[in-house]
């Protein structure tokens, strides 16, 4: 019966229009910066950057450094945003359109019904992730050959990583797995507010601000010390994957940590929908 109402959920929610409107973002936002990298001052700006530290840059501007680049501002700014748009409509928009007193009129608990909406939206979360890298990397293979990839960052840590086009992929694949992570971690955020009495609008907004104030505040010269507080800290983890060595304790520490926030977030919306009085 699990499996048959996690199906109808996800019937319900991949048959929203809106549900799109993040894969739609990723394209258009993929194949602007796509342009700018190749036809603007970015792409000189990095060949004299590999060109400084003593590499050939013709083996390293490739799809997969592109691909990269493409990633990191999609994953700060537009990730958040859809990924928290769902997650906001998981009980809340049920509500608003009058069918969730109707769903809990059949045998069924509300944590159940809960848990089902949440595993539905951790696949979306996962089906997002996956498809924002291989529109990324598929785009930029169409410009740029298949060669070394250069990862070069320097917040929220240091990195500077050359490596051949298979570990390269494979670092790339890896990523993404921890990208999931943290757009699960979204996601529950934002079906936590979505459990309370509120509009989904609203439950977006909550979401983003928590997010957007977490980060503000992490990079507060005043709150470096506590930056292991806040959760966009370790939203970086992914990064990390390409510094050599890779520091996995540090990897494990802020996914452990993620994963419990996403569990605490389960918990709390749990606790405050199994109190809301629907008929209200």
């Amino acid at each position: 019966m699990f499996l048959a109402q996690l199906k109808n959920e996800l019937w319900k929610l991949f048959g929203k229009k809106r549900t799109y409107i993040g894969f739609g973002a990723f394209v258009v936002a993929q194949t602007a910066m796509l342009l700018m990298f190749k036809y603007t001052r970015w792409q000189g700006q990095f060949e004299r950057l590999l060109a400084g530290n003593g590499y050939l840059a013709s083996e390293y501007i490739s799809a997969l450094t592109v691909a990269v680049i493409m990633l990191v501002p999609q994953i700060l700014l537009l990730m958040p945003l859809y990924v928290t748009l769902t997650g906001g409509d998981l009980v809340a928009k049920e509500a608003e359109d009058g069918t969730l007193r109707m769903i809990l009129s059949r045998p069924i608990s509300r944590v159940r019904l809960l848990l089902v909406k949440w595993a539905a939206g951790t696949i979306f979360s996962a089906v997002l992730v996956l498809a924002l890298g291989a529109i990324a990397l598929g785009f930029a293979r169409i410009l740029f050959p298949w060669k070394g990839m250069f990862v070069f960052g320097e917040l929220p840590h240091p990195i500077f990583g050359l490596f051949p086009p298979g570990e390269g992929l494979r670092l790339y694949i890896f990523a993404h797995l921890f990208m999931t992570v943290n757009a699960i971690a979204m996601l529950s955020v934002a079906g936590m507010f979505s459990c309370f009495n509120m509009k989904p609008a609203a439950a977006t907004i909550l979401a983003l601000s928590f997010l957007f104030l977490s980060m503000v505040m992490e990079h507060i010269p005043f709150f470096e010390a506590y930056q292991n507080w806040f959760i966009t800290y370790h939203f970086a983890a992914w990064v990390l994957v390409f510094q050599t060595p890779v520091p996995w304790p540090q990897i494990f520490q802020s996914e452990i940590i993620l994963l419990a926030t996403s569990a605490t977030a389960f918990v709390i919306g749990a606790m405050a929908f199994q109190m809301r009085d629907i008929k209200s």
